[in-house]
């Protein structure tokens, strides 16, 4: 028996590279329209390309001559990811572009917001501060998809606030981008209006499981390290760890020693790689033993001293964690994303199946890094099925890593939605 539209949730994408703004929004609201069958859709997401930014405050005006959506969330990006006429998937970045999103929700409360950096509480304010950002209740248990102007400040702050009030909820999004890394051209739609700051977002709360994929594209080189002295985020000493990630193997010894004995015991390749592709993992999960894909926040190693042997890196960092460095490149960056994709496709044998996805890609990654188009999508593709996907290229793409929400690098993020 065939259930009804009105108790199916419905996902589509379409994608066009019509150079004429009027003429590609009228191509994806002809197609994702089609794609629902009739149904009316409860939310709408765009994406568009910087291509388009002179042009940015007539695309709501003109999206709603051809369609009367309740709710609808999107921003510029550098490159644009979507269905197009063929039916595939494609990555467009060095080309006009927009891609829209239609789902019809079922049993789903919908409700989207626009949050001025500069009205974010202090990091001691109670959870209550931070859901009157939002006015989502968090005992309707939602899940969030944030858009951000990469320009406004307190981007970390934000998320952290949001996961003080919403312990359980999935974030995940990007900051909004132009080409090549430039914040011009990253406007942001929320329902009617255009913003230029700020974050935009929607909150998904009922009848809906959201899962997320954070391919961070690092792989682990030498031993773990457990932090016995580090200041803010400066690292001073680092004791080496058996392959349990409990009983230490080493003394203390300063960050630079404990690096100059990873790369030592590189093959030459790596080491050429350690040059410029070298990285920190910070395992969240304090009490975990087994670390595994996933299980590190890779953040940048900032600068070395070589007077006491210190290492900065981009993330605040305290005594008793346990650190590893990472290396990326084109072909860790596809395995690790593979990983992921092969664990989750395990995970969901046997429950419901994903209706529709969002992808949030790095502008460092695509074709620059892999040197072919259209990679992740495709790979996303390989063992999830031709099920809609629709995304953008990031100035910084947000993700879950161990219980928390952050704000990452060089990382694609895949949102996928199922009904419970």
């Amino acid at each position: 028996m065939v259930a009804s539209a009105s108790t199916t949730m419905l996902w589509s994408s379409a994608l066009s590279t019509r150079p004429s703004l009027e003429a590609a929004i009228a191509d994806v609201v002809a197609r994702a329209k089609q794609d629902l069958a009739g149904v009316r859709p409860d939310l709408g997401i765009l994406f568009i390309s910087a291509a388009f930014t002179s042009e940015f405050p007539r695309v709501l005006p003109l999206l709603h001559e051809y369609l009367d959506l309740p709710a609808l969330v999107g921003c510029g990006g550098g490159g644009i990811v979507g269905r197009a006429a063929t039916g595939r998937t494609q990555e467009i970045e060095s080309a006009p572009a927009l891609a829209l999103t239609l789902a019809h929700l079922p049993g789903v409360t919908v409700q989207t917001f626009h949050i001025d950096a500069t009205s974010l509480p202090d990091l001691d304010s109670p959870p209550s501060a931070w859901v009157d950002l939002t006015g989502v209740d968090p005992r309707d248990r939602p899940h969030f998809i944030l858009l951000a102007d990469p320009s406004s400040a307190r981007m970390s702050d934000l998320l952290q606030g949001l996961d003080f009030a919403y312990p359980q909820a999935v974030k995940l999004g990007g900051l909004a981008s132009g080409g090549g890394m430039m914040v011009e051209g990253s406007g942001l739609f929320c329902d009617r209006r255009f913003y230029t700051e700020g974050t935009v977002g929607v909150a998904l709360s009922g009848a809906i499981q959201v899962d997320a994929i954070v391919a961070q594209g690092c792989r682990p080189i030498g031993h773990l390290y457990r932090v016995t002295d580090g200041r803010q985020n400066i690292l001073l000493e680092l004791q080496g760890l058996d392959e349990t990630g409990d009983q230490a193997i080493t003394p203390g010894q300063s960050p630079l020693t404990a690096l100059q004995s990873v790369v030592q015991d590189l093959n030459e390749a790596d080491r050429q790689l350690a040059q410029h592709s070298l990285f920190i993992g910070v395992a969240r999960n304090e009490f975990q033993t087994t670390l595994e894909h996933g299980d590190f926040l890779i953040r940048n190693l900032l600068g070395v001293d070589p007077r006491v042997g210190a290492i900065a890196i981009g993330d605040r960092v305290r005594p008793g964690q346990r650190i590893q460095f990472h290396l990326r490149d084109a072909h860790t960056s596809a395995e690790d994303l593979e990983v992921l994709l092969q664990r989750y496709q395990r995970t969901i044998q046997g429950q419901s199946q994903p209706m529709g996805a969002l992808m949030f890609a790095c502008l460092g990654r695509g074709e620059g890094l892999y040197q072919q188009p259209n990679f992740d999508s495709q790979l996303f593709r390989r063992y999830l099925g031709d099920i809609p996907l629709t995304g953008f290229f990031c100035n910084g793409e947000i993700g879950p890593i161990g219980g928390g929400t952050f704000l990452h690098g060089y990382t694609s993020v895949f949102g996928i939605f199922r009904q419970p």
